[in-house]
């Protein structure tokens, strides 16, 4: 708390701003981007291995946060006061920090997969100043941020170590969804047994579920579509590749957000909602993509 309390001495309105924008790199919305981009239109392997890393650390997380239940830094002490526009993405307890663990996942997994060593080195960095940022703003310790960036890099070696090569091995793919589905399901059951004896409310758990429906869906659809599908990221052209983002893009919004205006929300529907979105991302649109956007000279990413 003491190292929150000297940040917060150096704050001024034109730091608040800067660490505010970094500090969005650790949010979902930027993560739904940067890998719809990449698993339609660039590589998929690089996708699978971002999304692997990116769902089982949220996963374990969003876990830990329910499990430990350690509220925030200025209600630990009061007289910490955090930057107010940071308070709206201050959702939950604090430990440990899952904007941390959203751009590490995102951008560490990124960088072991590219070869330019001047990019690999911003996107191991970029991590690093989201969890400053995260400190910064006053909405996490040294502690919150640390544990999340060594839960999640230690989840993309090992990623990295089993997720090899292009080949399609229908048990290995197995064993990973089912490895991945699984502890969904225990974090699923920890949160209804937490919230249904009253130990957390109703707030604290949504997170939690909206990753575990998000990592059953990548699962069940990386799955699908590495021994069902098999679409290939070559559009006809540049143009081409840009109209199959936007429309997959809309899919996207179209569940995260305007299934609210029909099912509304809640801790089953929010779950559900976000294990479609990631199904529409893995499986449906590829479905579409092998139809009515694949290049001639298919080859797959």
């Amino acid at each position: 708390m003491g190292f929150l309390g000297l940040l917060e001495g150096i704050r001024s309105p034109f730091l608040n701003t800067i660490f505010g924008l970094i500090t969005q790199l650790g949010e979902e919305t930027v993560a739904i981007v940067i890998l719809c981009a990449i698993f339609w239109c660039i590589s998929k392997r690089t996708a699978y291995v971002i999304g692997i890393s990116y769902f089982l650390s949220g996963l374990t997380v969003q876990g830990m946060k329910i499990i430990f239940r350690i509220d925030r830094p200025w209600i630990i002490d009061p007289a910490m006061k955090p930057v107010p526009s940071a308070l709206e993405h201050a959702t939950g307890y604090s430990f440990p920090s899952g904007h941390t663990q959203s751009a590490t996942a995102l951008f560490g997994s990124l960088g072991t997969q590219v070869k330019q060593k001047p990019l690999k080195a911003v996107l191991f960095i970029l991590p690093v100043l989201v969890a400053f940022s995260r400190m910064y703003l006053g909405v996490h310790t040294l502690l919150d941020t640390g544990v999340s960036l060594v839960i999640s890099f230690l989840l993309i070696l090992l990623t990295v170590l089993f997720f090899k090569g292009e080949t399609v091995e229908k048990v290995r793919e197995l064993i990973i969804a089912s490895v991945m589905v699984l502890f969904a399901v225990v974090v699923i059951v920890i949160a209804a047994v937490l919230y249904s004896n009253g130990t957390i409310e109703h707030n604290y758990i949504t997170d939690c579920l909206k990753a575990a429906g998000a990592g059953i869906g990548f699962a069940a659809g990386m799955y699908i579509e590495r021994v069902y599908i098999d679409f290939s990221v070559k559009a006809k052209n540049l143009l081409w590749q840009v109209i199959k983002f936007v429309l997959g893009f809309i899919g996207v919004l179209a569940i995260k957000e305007g299934l609210k205006l029909i099912i509304g929300t809640g801790l089953f529907v929010d779950t559900v909602r976000y294990f479609l979105m990631i199904m529409w991302v893995a499986v449906f649109f590829p479905l579409l993509i092998k139809k009515f956007f694949e290049s001639p000279d298919r080859k797959a990413g």
